[in-house]
């Protein structure tokens, strides 16, 4: 092929692991089932999960242990004991894969539900002047995560944590973040208003679903985006940049899309428009640009029940695309998005483990990739009081 997609963030990157656990490069992706040309990593110890398949991050055939070391950053001493990650019940995996990568130990905590639904939270180890880190998404049941983490919180201030930073990958209620009929509720300012009262000193998120979501909070926000994992997976499909064009499923995400399409040697633009008619329900209308021939790569924040990136494959396929890759951060997967999904309508639909996927909810066109070492270079990053929005480290969104 004439020109093949790079991206110069996987070549440099420097999320490298700091432990001895030995995750030793970044492209931290998990395929379903696992590439034929990848180089497992070498753990010492084996991830637990409480719940779906185990899947850890991969090495690409092409790289060597000896390369992804010698770009390790020497940051901040991986035993470092005034850090502590806590995780909820939301998502424990991930939780693990970023202590993982850190090289620590998740703390200890006990968290139950009563007979009556309520819920209880008990750290099991001192806190006291320490940084905490509190690995909870609010993804279904939003409200069940939601007040565990408000919980959680509570119990690290009361035990007189110094900083309490509660790390959301996905921020539930992040699309009630403006009024779009009269005496409607802004829920996504209410959420936030909750989190910091409860006591959080700062809050980490991961792909919010609009960026004025971080203004809602009156404490610092630091806002990761999973581009660099997607792209990088994108990166090794080698698909010719000719043939290659991004596509936003809505008017709403076309800076999104317009961002991805710039790392993808700056591949062509085009917008499917949509009328929207109710919750969930979305209607497709027409497609600017052209797609003839092309291999379409859909770009969105969230797939909730997939109606709208559905809809918007089959007009793609109608206006003449080859081929239709759908890529997400957020899996929600509401139904009857699996349905919609596995319908034949994509070659692949790539997303990142923000939220967990059942493994009911697995088929054989989806890709999961980890955000773990993501976040876990993040969390140091914050830690250490240093900037991620410096040359290697722009592609972390922080500053």
């Amino acid at each position: 092929m004439s020109s093949l997609l790079h991206h110069s963030y996987c070549s440099s990157s420097p999320l490298t692991s700091r432990s001895s656990l030995k995750l030793n490069f970044f492209i931290p992706s998990s395929r379903i089932p696992a590439s034929q040309n990848a180089v497992r990593c070498n753990l010492v110890e084996p991830l637990k999960y409480e719940n779906g398949k185990p899947f850890a991050p991969y090495l690409s055939s092409s790289t060597t242990t000896d390369q992804a070391t010698t770009t390790a950053p020497s940051i901040s001493n991986a035993h470092d004991t005034r850090l502590r990650i806590f995780s909820g019940t939301a998502n424990p995996a991930l939780s693990q894969e970023i202590a993982c990568y850190m090289g620590l130990e998740l703390g200890r905590i006990k968290i139950k539900r009563f007979a009556d639904g309520e819920i209880y939270v008990q750290l099991q180890e001192s806190v006291r002047g320490c940084d905490v880190y509190l690995v909870q998404p609010t993804c279904p049941p939003a409200n069940e995560n939601l007040m565990e983490l408000l919980i959680m919180i509570d119990a690290c201030r009361r035990a007189s944590a110094k900083n309490i930073t509660a790390v959301i990958p996905y921020f539930g209620y992040a699309r009630a973040d403006r009024k779009t009929q009269g005496r409607e509720s802004i829920a996504a300012k209410l959420v936030a208003n909750l989190i910091t009262e409860a006591g959080a000193n700062r809050v980490l998120a991961c792909d919010l679903h609009s960026g004025q979501s971080m203004g809602y909070f009156d404490i610092p926000v630091d806002h990761v985006y999973g581009q660099p994992v997607i792209l990088d997976y994108l990166a090794s499909k080698y698909i010719c940049s000719d043939d290659l064009v991004v596509v936003s499923p809505d008017v709403g995400g076309v800076a999104r899309a317009r961002a991805f399409a710039k790392k993808l040697s700056d591949a062509p633009l085009a917008i499917v428009d949509k009328r929207r008619h109710g919750h969930n329900v979305a209607e497709v209308m027409n497609l600017i640009g052209d797609v003839k021939g092309k291999v379409a790569v859909m770009v969105d924040d969230m797939i909730d029940t997939a109606g709208t990136i559905a809809k918007g494959a089959a007009l793609l396929h109608q206006e003449g695309a080859r081929e239709v890759y759908a890529c997400s951060t957020h899996a929600v997967f509401s139904p009857p998005a699996i349905e919609r999904l596995s319908s034949g309508l994509f070659q692949e639909v790539i997303i990142t483990n923000t939220i967990p996927v059942s493994e009911q909810n697995y088929f054989p066109q989806l890709t999961i990739l980890s955000v773990a070492n993501l976040l876990g270079e993040t969390i140091w990053r914050v830690h250490d009081d240093c900037s991620g929005g410096f040359e290697p480290y722009s592609s972390l969104g922080i500053d």
